[in-house]
């Protein structure tokens, strides 16, 4: 069974808890947690199966997390890959939970940092286009104008 259906079976039960997988020397989440832990903490996206995507830091990371999601009342639930993704540790704040405050911030940020990148990935991707320059021309014009509109 794959790491991601696992996962999905988990978040049924803790939908608006960040679920990290211990898996060796580091910690993953996958999904709307790792939307929150990119936001929060700058870390980078990876898309792994099913387009799903995964976010993850080492294990020495892991008081720095916890701390912030503390100070921000996250719930998060610790799983064990190596022990049948038992329960190590977890944290409710019951009504207090800010979880999908964080999410519908991160949602955004993190949508808007993906459609650029696909952007930029398409333009370094057709550089040998005759129409990148009237392409990149028209982008850079649309930038100054919203540059000058905006002061």
């Amino acid at each position: 069974m794959s790491v991601i259906t696992v996962i999905k079976d988990i978040k049924q039960i803790h939908k608006e808890d960040i679920v990290f997988v211990k898996l060796g020397k580091f910690y993953y989440c996958y999904g709307k947690d790792a939307y929150i832990i990119s936001y929060l903490f700058k870390y980078k996206l990876g898309l792994v199966e099913n387009r799903v995507y995964s976010c993850g830091f080492p294990s020495q990371s892991l008081n720095k997390v916890l701390a912030m999601l503390e100070n921000r009342k996250i719930n998060y639930v610790i799983i064990d890959r190596r022990n049948n993704y038992q329960v190590e540790e977890k944290e409710n704040y019951k009504n207090l939970n800010s979880y999908d405050k964080y999410y519908e911030m991160a949602k955004k940020e993190i949508g808007a940092k993906i459609r650029i990148q696909k952007i930029s990935d398409y333009l370094l991707e057709n550089t040998n286009k005759s129409n990148i320059r009237i392409l990149l021309a028209e982008i850079e014009k649309m930038l100054k104008e919203y540059k000058f509109e905006k002061g």
